[in-house]
């Protein structure tokens, strides 16, 4: 399998449309436009079913206590660990192609509702759920594509990993509230093939060059 975007190529800056927030020199950060960027996926291989997404970044901070605070920065050396913008399952095989903003076109408070989709596909929360947990104004379940919103004092850029599994079978075996870690492990033994595309993008002045 192949998967491209006219979005942003492979090892390239997400634009910013495409993030949760954007650089704003007066207050580090403003909120983005948040849509879900174009994708297309090809070579498709015989006895596909549906298809999975995930979107995830392996660069998240193990550890809060310095994320966007003032005159700190979160260092280079800390242990990284997954957080999840996307989980979209049940697509079916005949979808190859997924529309910039098709699924996410703004930022929502307290997050988008629902599971339900396009196409009868299914989406799963994200990490912004947690994130935002202990947060009155922006607390509740974020389900589909959330963007970019790296700490703006980090000292690495932040990859994002898009991926799209071809899965022989239709439905995955996930009922109730899911997330990036269930999907995961209901994958296995399902995936024919696979394909990754790759975007980076920070909100820390000193790596924006």
């Amino acid at each position: 399998m192949q998967l491209i975007s006219n979005s942003f190529a492979d090892g390239e800056r997400i634009p910013g449309d495409h993030s949760f927030c954007t650089p704003d020199p007066a207050h580090h950060v403003c909120l983005g436009k948040n849509l879900n960027p174009q994708l297309n996926w090809t070579d498709i291989p015989a006895g596909t079913r549906s298809f999975a997404i995930i979107c995830h970044d392996p660069d998240v901070p193990s550890q809060g206590d310095d994320v966007n605070q003032e005159g700190r920065t979160v260092p280079a050396a800390l242990p990284r660990v997954d957080f999840f913008h996307w989980v979209l399952i049940d697509l079916p095989a005949s979808v190859t192609s997924i529309e910039a903003g098709e699924f996410s076109n703004s930022v929502t408070p307290r997050g988008k509702s629902g599971q339900q989709a396009a196409n009868g596909s299914r989406q799963g929360v994200n990490n912004y759920t947690d994130w935002f947990a202990n947060d009155h104004d922006m607390s509740g379940d974020y389900h589909g594509y959330d963007g970019p919103c790296p700490p703006w004092n980090d000292e690495i850029v932040h990859h994002y990993v898009f991926t799209v599994y071809a899965l022989d079978i239709e439905r995955l075996p996930l009922e109730g509230r899911f997330g990036g870690p269930e999907v995961r492990a209901a994958l296995a033994g399902h995936v024919l093939a696979q394909a990754s595309l790759t975007g980076t993008y920070t909100l820390n002045p000193a790596l924006l060059g």
